[in-house]
C-alpha cells in the first residue's frame, strides 16, 4: 500500500492543501480554498476534504505538515492581541508598536547580580488601569538571560492581579539586546491567541475528516516542531510561510535565485544560494519588529492580490498594507454603485454570519449591522453612534476578532475587470472599477491598468528593498529605492539572478516585473500551492 503525506498552508487569503507520495515525493492531488478567518477550521476542512475525495484513505496518511503566514500577516497588518510591555532596569527608552511600554526600576548586571531592587509597588499600582486595555503582557528585564528573578517576580505579580497570559523575555530569547528581546517577547504575546485558534482549527479539521497522524508545524528556520510545543512559542512561526516558500523554490533545482511569493495579503522574498535558503541566525526583521527569532533570511511586506486600493488626488493610486476581501470574491454583495466611494466609504462592512446573539447585543456596531445589513462607514457611524477615529479603531478590533468582514476594491478586482482573471464575480468588479475610475477622471480600463502598475511597482520595491538590505546594512538603500523615479532623474536596476515565482497571484504580476528588472521568472509545476508543497517536503525531511 502506498503511503502519503499532507501539506497545508493557511494564508490570509487562501488555504492550500497538497497530497504527496511519501516515496516519490510526487504531487498526487492538490486543492485550494478561500481562508475563512472567522472560523479557520472551515477553510482547512474544505481543503482536506477535497484532497481525501481522491480515494485516499485517512489511514494511508503518514503525516501532516502545516505552514502558515497568519502570524506574518498579523505583524504586517498591525493586528493581533493588545500587548503591554514592562521593561525592568536602567535602559535607554525605546518604543515598540504595542498598547503601552512602561519602564520600571530593576534588572541585573552582566554577572547576574541585582542592579537595583525591582519597583514592584509601581508595577502593581499600574496594573488596574492597564488591564482593561490589553489582552496579554510581555516582561523584559535587563540581563534577565543571566538572572531571570525580576522577570519571574513580575510575572507572578501580574498573574495575581490579571489572569491574562504573560511572556518573559528570558523564555523566548537567550541573546543580549533589550530591544530585540522585548520585541520577541511582545510578538509571542501578540500572536499567541491567533496561533491557539489556528492550531485548534487544525485539530478540529483532523477529527472531522478522520485523520489520525503526527502533525508538524513549520517554523521560520525551515525546521518542524510538534503541534503542542508551538502555542507558547508562537513567534517561531512568523516566517513559517516563507520557510515553506524557500523549500519549494529549492526543489526546482535552482542554485542561486530569488524566490518571490505573491499572495493575497503579502509578498515574501528570500534568496537561494547553493540550492538552499539563507538563514538569519541573529533574528529576522518583519516591519518594525527586529527580533531574536531564527528564521529564513527574508523580507515580507503588505502587497498582494487583496491589498486595499486607495485613490488619492489627481488620480494617484496606492496600495495599503491591510488586506480586504475583494469585491469579486464577496458573495451576495450590494451593488458597489450604491456604496463605494474614494473617501471613507472605500470599504463596505459586512457582519459575519452565525455570531452569538449576546455578542451582537453588547456591541453597537454589530447591532447596527444585524439590524440594517452591510453598511459603508458613513452610514454605519450614525447607525451605531460611533464616529471618526473611534469607529475606525472599533472596526479594526472587530475585524481582528473575526466579527466583521471589510470588502473593497483590490488588484484582484482590477484583474477581473480587465478579463485577466475569472474566479469571482467579474460584473461586480467592473461596476466598482467604473465608480472609482469616474472619481479619478479615468476610463475604467485605464484605472484598472494603473492599479496593476501600482501593484507591480509595490512588489518591485519589495524585491529591491530585500536585495538592498542584503548588500547594504539595515535600511540604507530605502531613500534611493523610494526616489528612483522623480522629476530630476530616473534609476533603473538590473538583477543578476533569476526569479522563481510562487503563489496564486504570481503569474499575474511577476512577468512584467522581471522584464523591468532585466531578468527572467520561472514558475514551477503547482507553484499556485507551492507553500503547501514546501511544508510537506520539510515534513518529509524531518523523518
Amino acid at each position: 500500500m502506498s503511503a502519503y503525506v499532507l501539506g497545508i498552508d493557511t494564508g490570509g487569503t487562501y488555504t492550500d492543501a497538497v497530497l504527496l507520495d511519501a516515496t516519490t515525493r510526487r504531487v498526487v492531488a492538490w486543492n485550494k480554498e478561500r481562508t475563512t478567518p472567522h472560523d479557520l477550521s472551515l477553510g482547512v476542512h474544505r481543503a482536506l476534504t477535497g484532497l481525501l475525495a481522491c480515494s485516499v484513505r485517512p489511514a494511508d496518511i503518514r503525516g501532516l505538515s502545516v505552514s502558515t503566514t497568519l502570524a506574518t500577516n498579523a505583524v504586517v497588518e498591525n493586528r493581533g492581541a493588545r500587548v503591554a510591555l514592562f521593561v525592568l532596569g536602567t535602559v535607554r527608552h525605546f518604543k515598540l508598536p504595542v498598547v503601552a511600554t512602561i519602564f520600571f526600576k530593576g534588572g541585573h548586571t552582566i554577572t547576574g547580580e541585582e542592579e537595583e531592587p525591582l519597583d514592584l509597588e509601581g508595577l502593581v499600582d499600574t496594573l488596574p488601569t492597564l488591564a482593561p486595555e490589553v489582552d496579554s503582557y510581555a516582561v523584559c528585564g535587563a540581563m534577565s538571560i543571566k538572572n531571570p528573578t525580576h522577570e519571574l517576580v513580575a510575572r507572578q505579580a501580574i498573574s495575581l492581579i490579571d489572569p491574562k497570559p504573560v511572556f518573559c523575555s528570558h523564555q523566548v530569547s537567550t541573546n543580549p539586546g533589550m530591544l530585540e528581546r522585548s520585541a520577541t517577547a511582545c510578538l509571542h504575546a501578540r500572536l499567541m491567541p491567533l496561533m491557539t485558534d489556528f492550531l485548534a482549527s487544525i485539530q478540529r479539521s483532523m477529527l472531522a475528516t478522520g485523520l489520525d497522524c503526527p502533525v508538524t508545524i513549520i517554523c521560520g528556520n525551515g525546521t518542524g516542531a510538534d503541534l503542542s510545543a508551538i502555542v507558547d512559542q508562537a513567534a517561531v512561526t512568523m516566517a513559517s510561510g516563507p520557510a515553506a516558500t524557500a523549500r519549494f523554490g529549492a526543489a526546482g533545482g535552482s542554485r542561486t535565485a530569488l524566490v518571490v511569493d505573491v499572495g493575497g495579503t503579502t509578498t515574501d522574498v528570500c534568496l537561494l544560494r547553493d540550492g538552499a535558503p539563507l538563514i538569519n541566525r541573529a533574528g529576522c526583521v518583519i516591519g518594525q519588529w527586529r527580533t531574536h527569532v531564527e528564521a529564513v533570511d527574508m523580507y515580507t511586506a503588505g502587497a498582494g492580490g487583496d491589498s486595499r486600493i486607495v485613490c488619492r488626488s489627481e488620480g494617484r493610486i496606492e496600495l495599503e498594507p491591510a488586506r480586504v476581501q475583494p469585491i469579486a470574491m464577496t458573495p451576495d454583495l450590494p451593488d458597489p454603485r450604491d456604496w463605494l466611494d474614494t473617501g471613507v466609504d472605500s470599504v463596505l462592512v459586512l457582519p459575519v454570519a452565525g455570531l452569538d446573539r449576546e455578542v451582537i447585543a453588547t456591541d453597537p456596531v454589530l447591532t447596527a449591522l444585524d439590524r440594517l445589513g452591510p453598511l459603508p462607514p458613513s452610514r454605519l457611524a450614525p447607525a451605531s453612534g460611533i464616529t471618526g477615529i473611534l469607529l475606525e479603531k472599533r472596526l479594526e478590533h472587530l475585524a481582528y476578532r473575526q466579527r466583521v468582514v471589510l470588502t473593497g476594491f483590490t488588484p484582484t478586482d482590477a484583474l477581473h475587470a480587465l478579463g485577466r482573471l475569472d474566479i469571482g464575480d467579474r460584473r461586480a468588479s467592473e461596476r466598482a472599477a467604473a465608480v472609482l475610475a469616474a472619481a479619478a477622471g479615468l476610463a475604467p480600463e485605464a484605472f484598472c491598468q494603473r492599479v496593476i502598475e501600482a501593484t507591480e511597482t509595490a512588489i518591485e520595491t519589495i524585491i529591491l528593498s530585500y536585495l538592498g538590505r542584503t548588500v547594504w546594512q539595515d535600511d540604507q538603500a530605502v531613500p534611493v529605492l523610494n526616489r528612483r523615479d522623480n522629476e530630476l532623474f530616473s534609476l533603473r536596476f538590473a538583477l543578476k539572478l533569476p526569479l522563481v515565482g510562487i503563489g496564486a497571484a504570481a503569474r499575474s504580476f511577476l512577468p512584467a516585473i522581471a522584464e523591468r528588472l532585466g531578468t527572467t521568472v520561472t514558475f514551477l509545476d503547482h507553484c499556485e500551492v507551492g507553500n503547501a508543497i514546501g511544508a510537506a517536503l520539510i515534513g518529509l525531511d524531518q523523518v
